[in-house]
């Protein structure tokens, strides 16, 4: 396998990983292509003591902690990168929490990947889980049609603390549940048995009002080219609770952290 076959076998994951940490595709799929930028000048900027997808993820880390991006108008601009604009949970924590339990990295390759060592790893994985269970406890909405799914999303979203409004198996009922109870969160299936789609009940209800989504599916690559509005928080199924539980806080975080810079931006 090629270089560049290499490098496109994990982009999708790559970007997913850019995403998370930033709230956003534009904002993640910016640094991602900054990363590639870079490697193109420079090939021998790959290390692949642990593979070329460890690789990536150790050269991606080093973009994000020394570069800062200033897109053009389709991308929104990134005077900083948001994990040093957001106080409540430091950047390095964040980025072990998520490459320990979103991309499944072991801890000595995690330990690689930030340049450090596993005792510190597992330190800064620990932050992490602490602060971001400091978070508010929302009302969640599941769009998920396979019953076991479904009952392991309630059970996992319970011991976060969270509080289920309702399951719903099509975009009507979705929709419905939504209307009369509206949630803090969403874990939304893309693709429903019965034909309907969870993304096409989550763009419903966004119209109406601001609320973070988390998508499940099967083929996370069909939605992570880079090449269309696509989820900014993606879980691949069949997915660990590890990785539910990151992605979820990862989104609330986001979505918080929003809301609590907006009074002061409109004060200045």
């Amino acid at each position: 396998m090629t270089r560049s076959q290499l490098v496109a076998e994990h982009l999708p994951l790559l970007r997913r990983y850019a995403r998370a940490l930033t709230g956003s595709q534009t904002s993640g799929d910016a640094y991602v292509a900054a990363m590639l930028e870079a490697l193109l000048q420079d090939p021998a900027l790959l290390d692949e003591k642990y593979g070329a997808r460890a690789g990536l993820f150790r050269l991606f880390t080093r973009i994000w902690n020394s570069v800062s991006i200033n897109d053009d108008a389709d991308i929104t601009t990134l005077p900083m990168p948001p994990e040093r604009r957001l106080s409540n949970i430091t950047p390095l924590p964040r980025q072990a929490f998520l490459l320990l339990s979103l991309e499944g990295f072991p801890e000595e390759e995690v330990a690689y990947i930030l340049g450090s060592d596993v005792a510190e790893t597992r330190r800064l994985a620990d932050v992490a889980g602490r602060e971001m269970a400091a978070e508010i406890a929302t009302d969640v909405l599941i769009i998920e049609d396979e019953t076991f799914i479904a009952m392991d999303l309630e059970s996992l979203v319970r011991n976060l603390g969270h509080n289920v409004i309702g399951v719903a198996r099509t975009h009507a009922d979705a929709v419905a549940l939504a209307k009369n109870r509206k949630p803090g969160l969403i874990l939304a299936d893309i693709q429903l048995a019965d034909g309907s789609s969870g993304l096409d009940a989550v763009n419903e209800l966004l119209r109406s009002f601001e609320v973070p989504v988390v998508f499940i599916t099967a083929y996370p690559e069909r939605f992570l080219t880079g090449e269309r509005p696509e989820p900014a928080f993606l879980i691949s199924k069949p997915f660990q609770p590890a990785m539910v539980s990151a992605v979820a806080s990862q989104a609330l975080f986001f979505q918080r952290n929003s809301r609590n810079r907006a009074p002061r931006a409109a004060a200045s």
